[in-house]
């Protein structure tokens, strides 16, 4: 068994890590076609209607899919596993390919949201089918699903590391100590794949183990500074549009999803003609601000990352197909980025690259509570102690401090545990 166990894990991170490749290049391609190039060129010379037509067109056809099959809604890792493993979900082939078009199409459109949960939930089917294939025990479903979660997250971010952290914050510990050495095969094989294909989020100033202890002091000050972004994004997940959602759902139970479609698309209409930088995955947005590629002025950058939230809640109840991580990690990366910049007006001399690489990580890891995650993804990208250990002292004790008035729960998107049934 342990050898049909093996080879079907060879098999999952290599078609994984193709299908992987695909998608990602499917989204750069359709966000092209859609908006006739480069959407940060061409969108202030496109009509005023246009920007406020495709994503409502988009996210009134990704729910229209939805109501056709509701499996390509997004899920978290361990809901697929559970909802397999007791025979409440069927992940088949053409569930896949409709998930990958759902989720391209929310991409392409503007939505804010990311890749790196339709990628997990594509690794995990194509696990499924192979563990089908192989006819291996009913017990192993959860481990093979586990297996092509981290082989799609360590695709999508030419990230193995980051790819087995995440398998490993979101799958029973029991399974994890006992296949860990799959988990790395399948994760390590997609990486090999997708390395040549596709680009990995990278930070060029890593100087590797020296630290300078100025940005230690004021990492200390970070911590109440990202804290209030936090409280102000969980502020309106949790209690505006929640509310809101309540409220539709007792009054307009049948045009729910409708309303919430029109309205994500007239606020991703809005972002786009506001500033086209505040939609999409975001992933562009933490490049450049780590790797200080472009200077951005303070009122564009909290302009942005005001925009960035308000996309990135709507997107989870407009039911658009895409994680948050890479979302959450735009907003993180736009809140260091001007942490760093106030730090030098008050003669603090800092690198303004250093804090949004730190809270790019620390961002994504509270709202996701995925401390492990948000430290080894520091680590794999930056490679730079000074980033590292802020970020870990960080993501523990603003996790720490935001749980007072917050219950945060693993977050994927779009109401998980009311979808699975």
């Amino acid at each position: 068994m342990l050898g049909k166990l093996l080879l079907a894990t060879v098999f999952t991170g290599i078609i994984t890590g193709f299908f992987i490749t695909f998608y990602e290049l499917l989204i750069i391609f359709m966000t092209y076609l859609i908006f006739m190039g480069d959407p940060i060129k061409t969108i202030p010379t496109l009509p005023t209607w246009y920007l406020y037509f495709v994503p409502t067109l988009a996210i009134f056809f990704v729910n229209y899919l939805a109501s056709k099959d509701n499996h390509i809604r997004e899920y978290g890792v361990n809901e697929i596993a559970e909802s397999v493993s007791e025979s409440r979900m069927i992940l088949k082939v053409k569930t896949l390919f409709l998930k990958v078009i759902a989720s391209a199409l929310s991409l392409s459109s503007g939505f804010s949201v990311g890749t790196e949960g339709p990628s997990a939930s594509i690794g995990a089917m194509i696990a499924y089918q192979i563990h089908k294939l192989f006819k291996l025990p009913q017990m192993l479903v959860k481990i093979m699903i586990s297996v092509g979660a981290s082989a799609g997250v360590a695709g999508i971010f030419v990230s193995p590391l980051t790819g087995i952290a995440f398998a490993f914050e979101n799958i029973a510990y029991q399974f994890i100590k006992q296949y860990i050495s799959y988990l790395i095969l399948a994760s390590v094989i997609s990486f090999a794949i997708t390395a040549n294909y596709l680009g990995a989020i990278t930070f060029s100033h890593q100087v590797g183990r020296i630290m300078n202890n100025e940005y230690i002091i004021a990492n200390l000050f970070f911590i109440p500074f990202i804290t209030a972004f936090i409280y102000f994004y969980l502020f309106l997940k949790k209690n505006v549009l929640h509310i809101l959602d309540i409220s539709i759902l007792k009054n307009f139970h049948k045009y729910r999803n409708y309303i919430f479609a029109l309205l994500g698309g007239g606020v991703v209409g809005t972002i786009l003609l506001i500033d086209p930088q505040a939609a999409f995955s975001g992933k562009e947005i933490v490049i450049m601000l780590m790797n200080d590629e472009n200077h951005i002025s303070l009122f564009v950058i909290f302009s942005i990352i005001f925009l960035r939230i308000i996309g990135t809640t709507v997107a989870i109840y407009a039911n658009a197909v895409g994680g948050v991580f890479l979302p959450l990690m735009s907003i993180g990366a736009l809140i260091g980025y001007s942490f760093g910049e106030f730090m030098n007006f008050f003669m603090f001399p800092v690198e303004p690259f250093y804090f949004a690489a730190i809270g790019a990580s620390v961002f994504m890891g509270v709202i996701m509570k995925l401390p492990l995650t948000a430290v080894i993804l520091s680590l794999e990208t930056t490679f730079d102690y000074n980033v590292v250990i802020a970020s870990g002292i960080s993501v523990v004790l603003i996790e720490y401090f935001s749980n007072y008035y917050f219950s945060i729960k693993k977050e994927y998107v779009n109401k998980a545990d009311k979808v699975v049934k």
